[in-house]
């Protein structure tokens, strides 16, 4: 398996969209094609980029008010699956199912939305389920995939993109899937605590 590995097609699904048009800017340019959904896409787009809809990948609209929009095997399939396993490739071609390099995801704001006040309805729509599901997918495939788990981790990217291009290396991609662990867990936390209250 080779440590160094290509960045070829990024998912971007983001809450915040600010401090993300260096990034796209940067990995436009080095050819790594976009996958999105709805106001992220529209994002992209807006940046004159094209940008292939999550929903052209699975066949399916976003569904529920937006609840289901990435949970889907042809998504997390392209996350999950390991690129020195004969078997996955396999399976990866049998269901058409997308090679997914690099994850960028910025997650509901949950816990301002519990210090703004917001009715309890409101909090509960702010419980992110495709972003976290994106981040502990990428991350757990780590030797195959980059997980960007927050805005934070923007500069920290494009910094790898400006010095490597779109190449990591192993230990790259293990950092990031340390700090995106991080984030899963201390969202999961905020959310624990105030369901405990």
């Amino acid at each position: 398996m080779a440590e160094t590995k290509k960045i070829k097609t990024a998912l971007v699904s983001v809450f915040h969209k600010d401090g993300l048009d260096e990034l796209l800017k940067k990995l436009n340019e080095e050819g790594v094609k976009f996958l999105s959904t709805g106001g992220t896409q529209a994002f992209i787009e807006s940046l004159g980029y094209e940008c292939q809809a999550v929903e052209s990948v699975t066949s399916y609209p976003s569904i529920l008010g937006g609840r289901v929009k990435t949970l889907h095997p042809r998504i997390f399939g392209g996350i999950l699956a390991r690129r020195d396993n004969e078997g996955d490739l396999q399976q990866m071609a049998e269901y058409a199912i997308p090679e997914i390099d690099l994850v960028i995801v910025d997650l509901y704001p949950f816990e301002q939305t519990v210090a703004s006040g917001a009715s309890e309805a409101d909090i509960i729509e702010k419980i992110d389920i495709g972003g976290i599901s994106l981040i502990r997918a990428g991350a757990k495939n780590f030797k195959d995939v980059v997980i960007v788990p927050s805005k934070a981790e923007y500069p920290v990217l494009l910094d790898i993109l400006n010095k490597k291009g779109a190449t990591t290396d192993l230990a790259d991609r293990k950092m990031f899937a340390e700090r995106a662990f991080g984030v899963s867990s201390h969202y999961d936390t905020a959310i624990h605590e105030w369901f405990a209250k």
